[in-house]
């Protein structure tokens, strides 16, 4: 049994992480503000990660998932306030990789700003460059697009409604972009090898090595719900962020470091989009929408 702290706990991947090691029957805290439920098992630690003085200081933990740190000052504020560290295991983003950079990237590329995901990418890139200064035997996880239960973004949920909905799907003229997904549950996986193994290799991306179009994904979401899509094409002229769950950007990792020294396998695509959808059936209201639908009736009227 370990002693675990995961930042948050209580939205999608910071509350699956956590459930999962409680499930494993690990000694889980989490620290949050207490501003939502707290998941069954869990040990709150109640406080804001900004104002953290020497509330953790009274506590040895084995391991420190932080999934929750996006800029320099998350990194550097919590590592201050933790009494030791022991293993630092950092969710970070495939976003650090600059656009301009051959894909599929490769964690020996330079990371740096790239303009598709903007302050979210070059925030990513320094606290990532924090941590390796102040704990340089931390490990960094890089993942694709995350999917599965507790996904409160519109991103399947998006797909699910439409189909529930019997709407037509409003796809982006470049329908056959590829869109790399990793299920929650592998993430948990890369991260249990990770402490079983403490491999040299310290930073890794993470990530299906099946790739799926924009219209294979969607087909897909909607098979699970028994239904066919019926597709109207949307001009590039039109801003895809818009209407649709991803930027007009392809954005693909190598992920044969996560093969060789982690996972070999990962979870059957359609398999984890059944359990998303059986999570967004009895979820909908925790669901994080966006004006999607409203921008598509606008613009082109009700499309049943």
């Amino acid at each position: 049994m370990k002693k675990i702290l995961v930042t948050g706990g209580t939205i999608f991947v910071s509350k699956y992480v956590a459930e999962y090691y409680v499930a494993r029957g690990d000694e889980v805290y989490v620290l949050n503000r207490n501003r939502h439920s707290q998941s069954e098992g869990t040990i709150l630690i109640e406080g804001d990660r900004h104002k953290l003085g020497t509330t953790l200081k009274k506590y040895e933990f084995d391991v420190v998932l932080d999934i929750t740190s996006y800029t320099s000052e998350d990194i550097m504020l919590l590592v201050e306030a933790l009494s030791n560290i022991r293993d630092y295991i950092f969710i970070s983003s495939g976003a650090v990789y600059p656009e301009t950079l051959q894909q599929p990237f490769q964690e020996y590329q330079q990371i740096g700003n790239n303009k598709y995901w903007g302050i979210y990418g070059s925030n990513k890139v320094k606290a990532e460059r924090e941590l390796l200064k102040k704990v340089p035997d931390a490990y960094i996880l890089r993942p694709s697009y995350l999917y599965g239960p507790m996904n409160n973004l519109y991103r399947e949920a998006f797909v699910f409604e439409c189909a529930r909905l019997n709407r037509k799907f409003y796809l982006p003229e470049n329908a056959d972009m590829k869109l790399q997904f990793f299920y929650v549950k592998d993430l948990c996986s890369c991260i249990d090898s990770i402490l079983e193994k403490h491999p040299q290799t310290h930073i890794f991306n993470v990530g299906n090595e099946d790739l799926y179009t924009i219209r294979e994904w969607v087909e897909l979401c909607y098979m699970i719900m028994g239904k066919i899509p019926q597709f109207v094409e949307v001009s590039k002229d039109v801003d895809q962020s818009n209407y649709f769950s991803f930027n007009d950007y392809e954005h693909i990792l190598d992920v044969s470091m996560q093969k060789e020294e982690l996972i070999k396998d990962t979870f059957p695509f359609q398999e984890g989009l059944e359990k998303s959808y059986a999570w967004y059936k009895e979820h909908q209201g925790d669901v994080k929408r966006k004006g999607y639908i409203e921008f598509i009736d606008q613009m082109y009227g009700s499309n049943f």
